[in-house]
């Protein structure tokens, strides 16, 4: 027959009457009755075949057996109170960590607005961020070095939830004072004609830029070619020619003299997704911080259709 097993309840008790040496200010500590106290202690005793106090009118004391019980589960008990406070931390967002990867220009956008709102709305959370090449993103969310990762994604990443939020279109980035601007969308045959500024093949978007002139029938022999879209929209500014670039380009303007117009024949579109660990349970941290990052993305990128 299995034996009665030790509560924390009765060890809570032994500890408050150890700290306090009287059995009614341990009764008041724990919120219950003097005769509360009494019995979780007479039946721990009971538990352990011995006295673990002795009483008088005057005094409460540990017996040899209590000082040795008490020096072995008062450190445990302490641990566990530890270990409860900080799950109720993490629980009530008053500590947390999450770290965060996204594309070179998404972390060099999107995430400092995202830094700012998480300081005002949660000070105690802590965000890490990286970013690193989209190949990079889904591989280290999937074996937990990052809890949220953005960018474009395949549909299909084995053990990765995607939570949509905006579809990104490939467009054509001009000076203001260019003739495209009076258009509503561009067709890629009138690039033609122009010096085009592309990413490198290093980049997915070079690989869609090339799709869409081969659809268009025309041959790619671009201008300048460069690795970051920031430098892309430098030379675009400086008058050097025209980029194709995503819609979530528009991130990085902050007031450029450029505008930007959708490319069609044919309309090249990706989804934009938060992604996480399917098979792993999102902290309260991520979870307060996942939605405050899809709304500053819907702020700061527009959904071009």
């Amino acid at each position: 027959m299995d034996r009665p097993m030790i509560n924390l309840r009765q060890i809570k008790c032994f500890q408050a009457v150890v700290e306090l040496g009287n059995f009614s200010r341990a009764a008041e500590r724990l919120r219950t009755s003097q005769a509360g106290v009494s019995h979780a202690i007479h039946d721990l005793e009971a538990l352990l075949g011995t006295r673990l106090f002795d009483r008088t009118t005057r005094r409460v004391e540990l017996t040899e057996a209590g000082q040795i019980f008490a020096a072995g589960v008062l450190p445990g008990l302490a641990e566990i109170e530890r270990a409860v406070e900080s799950v109720r931390d993490l629980s009530e967002l008053r500590t947390g960590l999450v770290r965060i990867a996204a594309p070179p220009l998404l972390g060099a956008t999107v995430l400092p607005r995202l830094l700012q709102e998480v300081a005002k709305l949660h000070p105690s959370l802590r965000l890490r961020i990286e970013d690193v090449g989209t190949d990079l993103i889904v591989p280290r969310v999937r074996n937990g070095l990052y809890e949220i990762g953005i960018g474009t994604f395949n549909a299909d990443e084995e053990g990765i939830d995607r939570q949509h939020v905006l579809s990104d279109r490939l467009m054509v980035f001009i000076e203001m004072n260019h003739p495209f601007k009076s258009l509503e969308e561009v067709d890629w045959k009138a690039l033609a004609d122009q010096r085009v500024i592309t990413l490198t093949r290093e980049s997915n978007i070079r690989l869609l830029t090339e799709i869409g002139f081969e659809t268009a029938g025309l041959p790619l022999r671009p201008h300048l070619e460069v690795h970051q879209i920031h430098t892309a929209l430098s030379l675009v500014e400086s008058g050097a020619g025209v980029a194709v670039l995503p819609t979530y380009a528009f991130a990085a303007l902050n007031g450029r003299g450029i505008a930007a117009r959708p490319l069609i024949g044919p309309a090249i579109t990706r989804q934009v997704s938060i992604i996480t660990a399917r098979e792993r349970t999102l902290s309260p941290a991520t979870t307060a911080v996942r939605p405050l990052l899809r709304k500053i993305l819907r702020e700061m990128v527009p959904e071009v259709l």
